[in-house]
């Protein structure tokens, strides 16, 4: 299993590059940042910035979206990267949340996100596409290579991922329901005739590690929180869509009940005020809290499920203690046993 870091681009944006720097230093193979231009600062800045001062990890958005960013432009971030620093890039994208929400605009639909991945994975990869009656293609990129994830959750979306995505994201890290969508992430890439293999999972969630303590694992619910609240945002998108006897399994939809309003000057931060209505039931399925050995227990579960990356949100006030235990501790027990004597 991989490891990846999920980072907010707050200023300072030296503090994002040196979590990158301690993240790959702690075996993370993946840096994520959010991709919300009013709420933090731009991350294709900082994407620069950390391959500049990174060997190994690869970098992306988690996630983008085809509505703030010509697509051609997103592009040629991703190809002019990889000409900088090798092809260490990777496109997290999905319908649109906060980028588009705060501007007072709406998610897109799934056929203009269908189009876009075409498009910016073409260009992207240094081939020709066709986009808006021309074909087009970077005259000076050659070698370039990415691959488009695709964040999903509802029925439609989920097929989506498995039609067309190099890889599926999910944010949150529940195994019942996890189980439930990779299935039909993979049964999608089964009918599309493509190999259900070839689809990287990548489950998302905020990580707290613990003393073991009762007082310990409530902070880490309080500091972990407004996790519920962002998914909550995305389930309430698919209960308008389907309503409540949808396919989606309760356990996902049920707790949004009591969602009254979302302020996205609050989003994913812990403390957010509009996140009471996420019980603590929730809180505990949907990140991965407790003692590393729970975490290790957790994260094994899921990775017999098919999980290929747990990327790690750090959106609490434990992010340098939780990437030295996850680098100490939690990632040596989920890689694969090598001995130097056999």
């Amino acid at each position: 299993m991989d490891f990846g870091a999920v980072l907010q681009t707050d200023p300072p944006a030296s503090r994002a590059v040196h979590l990158a720097k301690l993240a790959e230093q702690h075996g993370f193979s993946h840096v994520w940042t959010f991709d919300s231009h009013l709420l933090w600062e731009e991350p294709y800045v900082i994407h620069s910035a950390i391959l500049n001062e990174t060997k190994r990890v690869k970098v992306g958005p988690f996630v983008t979206n085809p509505a703030t960013r010509d697509w051609t432009v997103t592009a040629s971030v991703f190809a002019t990267l990889n000409e900088m620093y090798g092809n260490r890039t990777v496109c997290g994208i999905g319908r649109g949340d906060s980028a588009v929400r705060v501007t007072n605009g709406a998610p897109t639909t799934l056929k203009t996100l269908r189009e876009s991945i075409h498009v910016i994975r073409e260009l992207a990869n240094s081939r020709s596409v066709e986009h808006n009656g021309a074909t087009l293609r970077f005259p000076w990129s050659t070698g370039s290579e990415l691959e488009v994830w695709v964040a999903a959750y509802g029925p439609l979306a989920l097929k989506l991922a498995g039609e067309v995505g190099d890889g599926f994201i999910l944010q949150l890290a529940d195994v019942d329901i996890a189980e439930w969508m990779i299935a039909s992430v993979r049964k999608a890439a089964a009918d599309a005739g493509r190999d259900p293999a070839s689809v990287t999972i990548c489950v998302a969630a905020p990580a707290y590690i613990t003393d073991g303590s009762e007082a310990g694992l409530a902070h880490a619910r309080e500091q972990s929180r407004w996790f519920g609240g962002m998914v909550g945002n995305h389930v309430a998108d698919i209960v308008a869509k389907y309503g409540e006897a949808s396919a989606v399994p309760t356990a996902l939809t049920d707790y949004i009940r009591a969602r009254e309003g979302y302020d996205y000057n609050e989003h994913g931060r812990a403390g957010n005020s509009h996140t009471a209505f996420v019980p603590d039931e929730i809180v505990d399925r949907f990140c991965v809290l407790g003692t590393a050995e729970e975490h290790i227990a957790k994260l094994e579960r899921l990775r017999a499920l098919g999980v290929d990356q747990f990327a790690v949100y750090l959106q609490h006030d434990s992010k340098e203690e939780t990437l030295r235990q996850y680098g100490e501790t939690v990632i040596p027990a989920l890689r694969d046993t090598r001995t130097a004597k056999a």
